[in-house]
This record gives structure tokens, sequence and C-alpha cells, in this order.
């Protein structure tokens, strides 16, 4: 018989793009179960708290906090989103927060480009434009130049740090 994969905290971090320290905190806050230790004391992983960090990561980065990912973490990898309906509606309320958030940044952007475009950083920042018009911010957005690209990084707009992640 084959024995289990495991898996050092440094392997661990580095599979899942996750660091040591963060790693350990989600143990600490019980997000992830205690790790098994060898007799060194040493952390012992396994492919599936593995697949568990990086559903974690994967939660994250849709910018739910850590507390709200507790049932999705209670529920197997392979179940069925029908069975468990709450979590079909958690997800659905997340993603219309998403949505809005979306809006809300889209209406920062065109600001931004209304007073890009005007060429004055001077005036009131309401909805209004100059001809009396209300600026539209649901149309299709304006393309980007890989100039303005480059100044939002992934990392960037993932929000990472260096730091564990405590919220």
């Amino acid at each position: 018989m084959k024995a289990e994969q495991t898996f050092t905290i440094k392997q661990t971090a580095e599979q899942t793009g996750i660091s040591q320290d963060t790693i350990r905190y989600y143990e600490k806050i019980a997000l992830l179960q205690r790790a098994d230790r060898k007799d060194n004391g040493h952390r012992v992983y396994r492919q599936e708290d593995v697949d568990r960090i990086q559903l974690i990561s994967c939660l994250k980065k849709t910018g739910m906090p850590l507390e709200e990912m507790r049932p999705f973490l209670a529920v197997s990898a392979d179940t069925d989103p029908a069975e468990f309906p709450e979590l079909v509606e958690l997800l659905r309320s997340h993603r219309e927060n998403i949505l809005s958030q979306i809006a809300s940044l889209q209406q920062v952007v065109d600001f931004i480009d209304m007073k890009l475009e005007e060429g004055s950083y001077r005036r009131d920042c309401s909805d209004e434009r100059q001809d009396g018009g209300v600026e539209q911010t649901m149309g299709e957005p304006k393309p980007m130049s890989p100039i303005e690209m480059s100044y939002f990084s992934v990392s960037a707009k993932a929000g990472k740090s260096l730091a564990p992640e405590k919220q």
C-alpha cells in the first residue's frame, strides 16, 4: 500500500502561494485543522490541507472575510451545491456585494476620466457634467492603455501584503 504524501510547511507555502506565517495564522484561528507533527515538532500537511488552503485563497481573492468562509470550509469539495441552498444564497449575496463595489469603483473611474479630460482638478465631484447632463457610469468601460495597466499590478489589485492576513 502506498504511503500518503506529506508536506512541510515550507513546501505547503510554496505550493499554495501563501506564506508560512499566514498558514500558522489560519491554524490559530481554526480555518485549518492543527497540523500533525513529526517527532521533532515540525508540522506535517497532507494534500487535503493544501486543497483547503487553496480554497481559502480563492475565497480571499473574492474579498470574502475569513469568518464568512467557515461554512464553505465545513463541506467537502465534492459536495453538490443543491444540498446546501444556504451556501448558494451566501455566495449570491457575496456576488451582489461585489457587483455593488464594482459599480461604485466605476463611478470613481468615470470621475477620474472626466477630470483628466477637462484638465481641471478643482471642480466638485458630483455626478453632473458641466454641460448639464448626468455622467453615465454603467456603460462600456473605456479601454486602458498598457501604461495605465502597469500602474495596477496583480498583487496590488489583490491587496497582498507580506504580513499574515488578519481579518
